[in-house]
């Protein structure tokens, strides 16, 4: 059969194999679309059009519309809603190849209450969300690359539990038009990759750059901040994985360096939360309001107390967290990336929750860009991600980065 099919073709048979193969187990998926994934596909192998993402097969979280698909939020209190257009992130894929194969499963309206969705790498642990079945997409092979947002952790914990590669751009980049939002102060459409390239592709496609390789990084001039701020959150295999890598790092020519940073930067990931959870409960109001009894307790609980956060506070929180983005820029004159946690481990067995975001909220409220590490892994075999943060505006430089220190790193690791 595979030799009737063009090059586009025989790459989505294969992830569409996938997907029949492995979703009932997984539950990556709310929405397949086969038909218009296999036209798109022998559009693509006709044509001469050769964009960033040319023939790339591309999962969509079910916050973001995609026109004639369903967008459901992850919530029965939208069952049937089907989307008109296409949301700009989606509309500039295509621009640049894409093949959308269709929606993949997030938590209730992005917030705590998990997902179908189970970890590819073990189903019997949490994928992380709220963009779980983004991450499980790419991690079973499914998809090459699939799109999710991130408010807190989203990305780069899903990310770090599944295995793979997990970026989160600066805040603003890519245009939010057609996406839910939960906060308007942060949220931040991102990508899970198989590899740091395809990332850098999807970047390239949502900023309309022309497409060329990612810049060469040389080991001897990158300066990395080890963060030890909340480090006590962190569980033994991800404090021995910091370490390790720290150490592999150094003895590769980096120069490695340790620092806790200043208590506004503690404040400011406080500081995310009364935000996340203020602006969620206005953004939420007709849910809340109307639709109160078909939510969660969880999604409830949290919208009751962003309503309860005083205005004056709330405020207050925002004028510290743009101090905070200002003097962040302080920190990389002395360094070209902060590396942390993406996780306080490994995913946890059981899926009744999706994990603490508590190493990605300092990215999230500064604005700042975040690549997960995909290369420890836990005694017990599950993934344990590192986190590289750039500095704003800095996308391009901070996959570079990433892509050398995984580089590195593998050739470090000899598990």
């Amino acid at each position: 059969m595979s030799g009737n099919l063009g090059e586009c073709e025989f790459v989505i048979e294969d992830g569409l194999g996938q997907i029949e193969m492995l979703d009932a187990e997984i539950g990556a998926w709310t929405y397949v679309d086969h038909a218009g994934a296999r036209g798109r596909a022998r559009q693509l192998d006709q044509s001469a059009e050769r964009g960033p993402l040319y023939g790339m097969s591309v999962g969509v979280k079910d916050i973001i519309d995609v026109a004639g698909m369903p967008t459901t939020y992850g919530s029965d209190i939208y069952a049937g809603n089907i989307a008109t257009q296409d949301a700009a992130c989606v509309a500039l894929a295509r621009a640049a190849g894409a093949v959308i194969i269709g929606k993949t499963s997030t938590t209730e309206l992005a917030g705590p209450h998990p997902a179908k969705t189970r970890n590819p790498q073990n189903p019997e642990h949490t994928p992380g969300g709220s963009s779980s079945g983004s991450a499980a997409a790419v991690a079973a092979g499914m998809v090459r690359i699939a799109m999710g947002t991130q408010t807190a952790g989203s990305v780069i914990r899903p990310a770090a539990y599944c295995g793979v590669v997990g970026f989160k751009p600066t805040f603003g980049l890519v245009p939010r038009n057609g996406v839910k939002l939960q906060s308007d102060t942060l949220d931040t459409v991102g990508v899970f990759a198989r590899t740091v390239d395809d990332a850098a592709h999807w970047y390239t496609a949502m900023i309309g750059a022309r497409a060329s390789p990612l810049p060469l990084i040389g080991k001897g001039a990158l300066r990395i901040l080890l963060v030890s701020n909340l480090m006590e959150r962190a569980e033994v295999d991800m404090s021995v994985a910091i370490a390790e890598g720290a150490e592999a790092l150094t003895a590769a020519g980096l120069r490695v360096r340790e620092v806790r940073l200043p208590e506004a930067f503690d404040v400011a990931q406080l500081d995310q939360r009364i935000i996340q959870l203020a602006e969620m409960s206005r953004l939420y109001a007709s849910e809340h309001r109307h639709f109160r009894d078909q939510l969660s307790d969880e999604l409830v609980a949290l919208l009751d107390e962003g309503a309860a956060i005083p205005a004056d506070k709330y405020q207050a929180a925002l004028a510290r967290t743009d101090a905070a983005r200002k003097q962040v820029a302080l920190l990389f004159a002395d360094c070209d990336a902060m590396l942390m946690p993406s996780a306080t481990g490994a995913a946890p067995k059981g899926l009744s929750s999706t994990g603490d975001p508590v190493f990605n909220r300092l990215a999230s409220t500064l604005h700042l860009p975040a690549v997960n590490i995909p290369v420890y892994r836990s005694k017990k075999r599950m993934p344990l991600g590192l986190q590289l943060v750039g500095a704003r505006l800095q996308d391009e430089k901070l996959l570079a980065i990433a892509k050398r220190v995984i580089e590195l790193l593998r050739n470090n690791t000899h598990d």
